[in-house]
C-alpha cells in the first residue's frame, strides 16, 4: 500500500477573494467523506450531471478517500466561514508509461462562483503537480461544458482531442469528450522523424 502523498506547501493557508472573503485551503483527509458527501448533495443537478464520478454516493467518496490514502489522488478542499465551498484534486495514473501525467478535477459550489476561487486552487493544484514531479495536468469534460472549457483555457489548456460519443452522462445520454492539458514542465517534447 503506498502513502500519502506530502505537500511541499504548508497546509492549512489563507486566501483572499475577489469578493474579500477569505478561504482556508487544506488537505482533504479520511475525515472528510462525510463534508464531501452534503457538499455534493448541494451541487445544482447539471453540475452532477457531468461529474466522472456520483460523489452523492458515500461508497463513491470512500474510494475516493481511499485513493487519497493510497498516494493515488491528492485533495485540497477550501472553506468560506467553515463551509465547503470547492475542491480541486490531481489524481495520478498507476500506469508506468503515463506516471507523468496527472488529472485535475475542480468543483466549486455555486454560492461560491465568480470570486476566483476555482482559479486559486487551479493554480494550488498546478503547484502540486509541479512538486509531484509531473509533465502534464489534464482535464476533461463534454463539450457542453462551455464555461468550464472556458475556464481552462483561460489558465493556459489546450485541447488534445475531442472524442465521440465517448461518454454517458447521468440520463443515459451519450455525450463527446474534450480532453484539455496543460504542460507543467514548459515545452512538450517533440519527436522529430
Amino acid at each position: 500500500m503506498a502513502e500519502q502523498i506530502k505537500t511541499n506547501r504548508p497546509y492549512p493557508i489563507q486566501l483572499k477573494l475577489r469578493d474579500g472573503r477569505s478561504a482556508t485551503i487544506r488537505v482533504m483527509e479520511p475525515a472528510d467523506l462525510d463534508k464531501i458527501v452534503e457538499f455534493a448533495k448541494d451541487l445544482p443537478a447539471d453540475d452532477l450531471l457531468f461529474l466522472r464520478t456520483d460523489i452523492t454516493d458515500r461508497n463513491v467518496v470512500k474510494q475516493w478517500v481511499d485513493h487519497i490514502r493510497d498516494g493515488h489522488t491528492i485533495t485540497l478542499l477550501a472553506e468560506i466561514d467553515g463551509e465547503l465551498a470547492a475542491y480541486a484534486s490531481v489524481h495520478l495514473d498507476q500506469a508506468r508509461w503515463t506516471r507523468r501525467v496527472g488529472e485535475i478535477r475542480i468543483m466549486t459550489s455555486s454560492r461560491y462562483r465568480g470570486a476566483g476561487l476555482g482559479r486559486r486552487l487551479a493554480a494550488e493544484v498546478f503547484d502540486l503537480a509541479r512538486s509531484l514531479g509531473l509533465k502534464k495536468i489534464t482535464a476533461q469534460m463534454t463539450t457542453e461544458q462551455a464555461a468550464a472549457r472556458a475556464a481552462f483555457e483561460h489558465l493556459g489548456f489546450q485541447v488534445e482531442a475531442m472524442l465521440s460519443d465517448w461518454v454517458e452522462d447521468r440520463r443515459g445520454r451519450s455525450r463527446d469528450l474534450l480532453i484539455m492539458s496543460y504542460d507543467v514542465a514548459g515545452f512538450s517534447d517533440r519527436v522529430v522523424a
